[in-house]
């Protein structure tokens, strides 16, 4: 398991673009046969990936975590953006298709990654956070989730938002999970930019090929800073940081929160006029 330790709202002003991206993002995701897992200083949550090959991957249990089984006192977010897959939780097996997502709740002991074919895997994204109270694991269908079509094609960020893991949805201890889809000529996302200090967000991108970029803009309003971000790689978004983005074309980004609430109108918007 690696570890991000990400910089204050000091230090990350000072510092270059190679110490900013080992701060703040997490990279090395999605690697064939392998399951990665970075334990993160930002409220303890634990980013990582499951591409399943032939064998049953299971979720670790590290020295660090201190605990029998990896969900021993945390849940687990997972959304699958590649091939048909199973993903099989104390027994009970669930067809994972694309863009479906999974709860697994607090004291899952048995936690089994599967892909319905090796030519075109499975890809989970986990994401996890520490819990305070045990709920049932839940299947969420793509078409299942509360979807929110925002923006427009005019300001470059007509999108689908997607939310899945949610209130009203699925019960949680404190994890919020969906994904947002730009629509073909819009590049950008999370417009107006905002901050919400009661959570943090995780963002791992995707659905964009290797001539493409995503540029993540991060830090304080009058202080911003920007990240390169290729397919597949994460940010880490502090409490006090802004987050949006734009890219070279369209993208999708899944979107994790962590925090004391589960409100998604709880933000703070910033005025683009004020951004420096």
């Amino acid at each position: 398991m690696e570890f991000l330790f990400t910089a204050d709202r000091d230090r990350y002003r000072r510092m270059t673009t190679s110490e900013l991206r080992e701060s703040y993002m997490v990279g090395g995701m999605f690697v064939p046969g392998d399951v990665t897992l970075c334990y993160t200083d930002i409220d303890r949550a634990i980013v990582g990936s499951a591409v399943p090959l032939g064998d049953s991957p299971t979720l670790p249990v590290h020295r660090e975590l201190a605990s029998d089984f990896f969900a021993q006192r945390r849940e687990i977010g997972a959304i699958n953006i590649g091939g048909a897959g199973k993903v099989t939780v104390n027994g009970e097996t669930f067809d994972v298709n694309n863009r479906d997502s999974l709860y697994i709740g607090r004291g899952s002991k048995d936690v089994e990654f599967r892909s319905d074919s090796t030519d075109n895997p499975a890809q989970y994204y986990i994401l996890s956070y520490p819990a305070h109270a045990a709920y049932p694991t839940k299947l969420v269908r793509q078409a299942d989730a509360r979807r929110m079509d925002l923006g427009s094609l005019e300001e470059s960020n007509e999108r689908i938002i997607h939310q899945s893991i949610r209130p009203g949805i699925v019960d949680t201890c404190q994890i919020v999970m969906g994904f947002t889809q730009l629509a073909p000529g819009s590049v950008w996302n999370t417009m107006p930019p905002h901050t919400h200090r009661r959570r943090t967000e995780i963002y791992v991108y995707f659905d964009h090929d290797e001539s493409s970029n995503v540029f993540h803009f991060m830090g304080e309003p009058n202080e911003t800073r920007s990240l390169v971000v290729r397919n597949g790689e994460a940010v880490v978004s502090p409490s006090w940081s802004l987050h949006c983005a734009a890219g070279t074309g369209n993208y999708t980004f899944i979107w994790g929160m962590g925090g004391e609430n589960q409100e998604f109108d709880d933000m703070d918007h910033i005025d683009i006029k004020t951004l420096r």
